[in-house]
C-alpha cells in the first residue's frame, strides 16, 4: 500500500520473495501492528500459522493483534508430599481387611471385569498422511474439512469454524479406510481407539448402550483420542429396519455420546467411522454435529497402486519389475487385492522353485500372471452403489460417487 513505510514496504518484498519465511513474516506483522494496522497483522500471522501451526510467536502475536489477552502459561502443578505407606500399614495391619478379594460376577454380566473397562486405546503412533501412497483428492479432503481447523485454532476462532462433528469414511473393502483414519490420528498426534460391533453388543439388556458410553469415556479420558468405529453400518443401523429394540436402544446411545452432554463434554475427541454401505446407516447419525462430513475412499490410484506394490515386494527376491507395467496392468484393484498378487507371485516362484530344485527370483512374469489371475473385489461393491448413485442419491449425498462411475464409465 501507498501508506506503508519504506521499510514495510521493503519486508513486504522479502515475504513476497520468500513465503515461507515465517521469522521475515512474523517480523513484518510485528511492524504492521505497531503501525495501528491491525487487520494486516492478522492477515500476516494468519499465513505464518498454515506455515508453523504450532509457533508460539505466531499464536501469540495473533492474539494481540485480535484484541484478546495470550494464554498464560500453564502453572506446574504442586509437589506432593510422599506418604509412608509401610509405617500406616504396620498401624492398621491388625484393622484393615484385605485389600483386594474375588468378587463373583453378576448373572447380568454388569460386574465383568473384562467388559466396558477394557478398551485397548493406543498411543499416538508415527503413521501421517504422507505415509498414504496417492489418493491425492481423499488427502486434500482430509485437509480441508478436519485437519486444518484443527491445526490453528486461531484461524478456526477468526472465521467462526466449528469443530462439532466427525468424519465419515465410506468405499469399497480393502481400499485403506482404517490406514487413512490411523494415519489422521498421527496428524493430530492423539491417541488411537478402534470400536467394532463385537465390541459393544452384549448378550445382556441395557450393557450394550453401557459399553458404548464407556467407550466415549475412556476417550474423553485419554483425550485428545480418535474414537474410530469400524463397520458403522452394524454399530448403528437404520432404526426402521432394526427389530431388536437392543439394538434400536445402542443406536440411541451412539447419537447422545456424539452429540455430548454438554458443549465441552466431546473436547479434545475426534470421531471417525467407516462403512461399506453408507446408504444403510440411520439418517440421524449424519445429521449436522454428528457424522456430517463424508469422504468416498476409492481402489487407490496410479501413485498409490505403485506405494503399495512397494511395500509388499520390499522384502521378496525379485528382478527385473517393472513397476509402471505392473501399475497399469493392476488398475481397478483394491490395496487387499495388490497385497494377494504379491503374495500369488511369490507362490509361483516358490512352487517354480521346489519342481526345479534351483532356486529363483519373482519376475514380471509371475507378477502379471498373479494380477491377470485376480478378480477385482471391488466388482461387487460398485455393482451395489451404482443403484444407489442412481436412485437413492437424496440431496447430492453420493456426487463423488456419481461422478466416478461415470469417469470410469460405469454409469
Amino acid at each position: 500500500m501507498s501508506d506503508d513505510s519504506p521499510l514495510i514496504q521493503s519486508l513486504r518484498t522479502a515475504v513476497a520473495a520468500a513465503p515461507a519465511d515465517v521469522p521475515l513474516r512474523l517480523h513484518l506483522a510485528e511492524l504492521l501492528l505497531d503501525a495501528g494496522r491491525s487487520e494486516a497483522a492478522v492477515a500476516e500471522a494468519a499465513v505464518a500459522l498454515q506455515h508453523a501451526p504450532g509457533d508460539a510467536q505466531a499464536r501469540d502475536l495473533m492474539a494481540r493483534a485480535m484484541g484478546t489477552p495470550a494464554p498464560p502459561p500453564a502453572q506446574p502443578p504442586p509437589p506432593r508430599s510422599r506418604f509412608d505407606w509401610k509405617a500406616a500399614e504396620e498401624q492398621v495391619g491388625d484393622v484393615v481387611p484385605p485389600r483386594f478379594v474375588e468378587t463373583p460376577v453378576r448373572a447380568d454380566g454388569q460386574d465383568d471385569p473384562g467388559e466396558a473397562d477394557a478398551w485397548d486405546v493406543e498411543g499416538p503412533g508415527a503413521l501421517r498422511l504422507a505415509d498414504v501412497g496417492g489418493m491425492q483428492d481423499v488427502k486434500d479432503r482430509l485437509e480441508a474439512a478436519f485437519l486444518a481447523p484443527l491445526r490453528n485454532p486461531e484461524l478456526r476462532k477468526l472465521y467462526g469454524k466449528s469443530l462439532r462433528g466427525g468424519l465419515l469414511l465410506y468405499g469399497p473393502p480393502g481400499c485403506g479406510k482404517t490406514f487413512i483414519a490411523r494415519a489422521v490420528a498421527g496428524e493430530l498426534g492423539a491417541a488411537f481407539l478402534s470400536v467394532s460391533v463385537n465390541d459393544v453388543l452384549d448378550m445382556w439388556i441395557g450393557n450394550s448402550e453401557r459399553n458404548m458410553h464407556e467407550v466415549f469415556e475412556t476417550a474423553r479420558r485419554q483425550a485428545p483420542c480418535v474414537v474410530f468405529l469400524d463397520e458403522l453400518d452394524a454399530l448403528g443401523a437404520k432404526r426402521s429396519r432394526t427389530a431388536h429394540s437392543g439394538m434400536r436402544n445402542t443406536v440411541n446411545q451412539l447419537l447422545t455420546e456424539l452429540d455430548g452432554i454438554d458443549s465441552a463434554a466431546n473436547e479434545g475427541v475426534f470421531v471417525l467411522a467407516a462403512t461399506n454401505v453408507p446408504w444403510d446407516v440411520d439418517n440421524a447419525l449424519r445429521r449436522p454435529g454428528r457424522l456430517d462430513r463424508t469422504i468416498l475412499v476409492l481402489p487407490p490410484d496410479g501413485p498409490a497402486r505403485e506405494a503399495i506394490l512397494r511395500y509388499h515386494l520390499r522384502d521378496r527376491p525379485i528382478e527385473n519389475v517393472d513397476l509402471g507395467k505392473l501399475v497399469k496392468a493392476t488398475d481397478g484393484l483394491s490395496g487387499a487385492d495388490l497385497a494377494h498378487v504379491c503374495e500369488a507371485a511369490a507362490e509361483r516362484a516358490l512352487l517354480d522353485s521346489a519342481r526345479t530344485g534351483t532356486v529363483r527370483m519373482i519376475g514380471m512374469k509371475d507378477l502379471l500372471a498373479a494380477a491377470k489371475d485376480v478378480v477385482p473385489s471391488a466388482e461387487p461393491w460398485f455393482a451395489s452403489a451404482r443403484n444407489v448413485a442412481m436412485f437413492a442419491n437424496e440431496g447430492g449425498m453420493y456426487d463423488d460417487l456419481v461422478a466416478y462411475l461415470k469417469k470410469r464409465r460405469k454409469l
